[in-house]
């Protein structure tokens, strides 16, 4: 187990550029307990899952951090987790970002019950749970973050309404994708000139996994303020996406 876990802060140390603090090795040991005695009553990953929990959420999580650095983005930003599940990429950004103010956003009771849980016993500041339907999120937050992220939530063209009003103009949204990235691309152009958007790059990288397993973020820039219609509300961007 100790050679797994000096493997796995290699991993991430190399993925930041720089050491791992006593206090971040300590959090993420602390997330990883926490996860699975959690996950065990409540279903926030599956089982299988699990074994590889590392390598298929917290690296991939924190394979963000190539686009702050390709970027330039600064660590005190503010950014939005979309459909933040078990805090994908919330919880891991929080832990070796901790001047970002991140705010992890679910529909599901449970599942920002255990965000608030980890908030707690984590003490991560910086860390804002908020359990709403993005479509019923305070309008106060659109056209207000620095940075908007999502993982694992939707199709490219209903994941841009979710997300894009609430960039900065001249902020970024970060999609994490891996099968039929560059079709959803193509379906989502309708959506990008709606939502005043634009397609930066997409930025590959691979899972430390036996099987190769490549992911892709899909880097959009905001450039112009979105209509105050948007996100539409109760599901209209799943049931007609633009």
């Amino acid at each position: 187990m100790n050679n797994t876990h000096n493997e796995h802060t290699q991993l991430i140390e190399k993925l930041l550029g720089r050491p791992l603090t006593k206090q971040e090795l300590l959090q993420f040991s602390e997330y990883k307990n926490l996860f699975k005695i959690y996950n065990s009553h409540t279903n926030l990953i599956s089982k299988n899952d699990e074994n590889v929990f590392f390598e298929k959420h917290i690296y991939d999580s924190l394979c963000l951090s190539i686009f702050f650095q390709k970027y330039e983005i600064p660590g005190n930003i503010k950014l939005l987790d979309v459909g933040t599940g078990g805090g994908f990429p919330a919880v891991p950004l929080s832990i070796v970002y901790p001047e970002m103010q991140i705010y992890p956003i679910d529909s599901v009771a449970k599942k920002i019950g255990f965000i608030e849980l980890v908030q707690k016993e984590l003490r991560l500041e910086n860390l804002h749970p908020i359990c709403k339907r993005v479509e019923d999120l305070n309008r106060d937050f659109k056209n207000s973050f620095d940075v908007v992220t999502s993982r694992a939530v939707a199709a490219l063209n209903i994941l841009l309404e979710y997300t894009i009003p609430f960039v900065k103009t001249g902020g970024y949204f970060a999609a994490y994708k891996s099968k039929n990235a560059q079709q959803e691309l193509k379906e989502a152009q309708n959506a990008m000139g709606i939502l005043k958007c634009e397609f930066s790059e997409s930025i590959s990288y691979n899972l430390p996994l036996e099987n190769d397993y490549t992911r892709e973020l899909l880097i959009f820039k905001k450039n112009n303020s979105t209509s105050k219609d948007y996100p539409r509300k109760s599901g209209q961007a799943k049931k007609n996406p633009l």
